[in-house]
């Protein structure tokens, strides 16, 4: 029985490609680096199990420079999502690693009141794929991890450890996760999904 859905934020619930975009024109201004030759080599790197973006960093010898949150919006079918699991009854939580400021955020984009718990890395001190504040967020929602789904669209970040608790992992296929191929059984989904209402089908 599924009491509880946790949610990634970062191309999961929010868009981030214009915050991307703006990073990837602030580390290659003043060098040689086009954006096509920077995403090209990312892709490269995240279809070999490589990290994508540090390694297309340390590959053009970039800085990396400071992420740009005003750029990140939701995604269109965000909050029609949310308001029909609350309405199923769902009750929902954030675990998220983000920077100071998530709830914040949150209300901004209209999605503050429909989470209970909010378990994000910047506030906690802990990061995922630490399985800390992944236990920290089903302590606060008092519930055990078979009655729990995990939403995320890193295979790293938010499906291996999720698997390794017990959680039930569903992957989302947005963003630069969706290139990403698993690397151990562990990042192997329990269910995959490419939009965000096929969760309707798993509660």
């Amino acid at each position: 029985m599924i009491e509880w859905v946790f949610f990634d934020i970062g191309s999961t619930l929010i868009d981030e490609t214009d915050a991307d975009l703006h990073r990837i024109r602030d580390m290659i201004a003043g060098t040689d680096v086009t954006a096509e030759a920077y995403c090209e080599k990312r892709f490269e790197m995240i279809r070999k199990g490589i990290g994508g973006d540090q390694g297309a960093i340390e590959f053009f010898g970039l800085t990396k420079t400071p992420w740009h949150s005003e750029d990140e919006k939701p995604y269109e079918d965000a909050v029609p999502v949310l308001t029909e699991l609350k309405r199923r009854g769902i009750k929902l939580g954030i675990i998220a690693n983000q920077p100071p400021g998530t709830a914040q955020r949150l209300e901004i984009w209209g999605m503050l009141e429909y989470f209970d718990v909010i378990a994000a890395s910047a506030e906690l001190g802990i990061s995922k794929p630490d399985p800390v504040i992944f236990q920290w967020a089903l302590e606060q929602a008092n519930c055990i991890a078979q009655n729990a789904i995990m939403v995320g669209d890193r295979l790293d970040n938010d499906i291996a450890p999720a698997n390794r608790m017990g959680i039930h992992s569903v992957r989302l296929l947005r963003g630069i996760g969706a290139y990403h191929e698993p690397q151990s059984r562990d990042e192997l989904p329990e269910y995959t999904i490419r939009m965000l209402a096929e969760i309707f089908d798993l509660v």
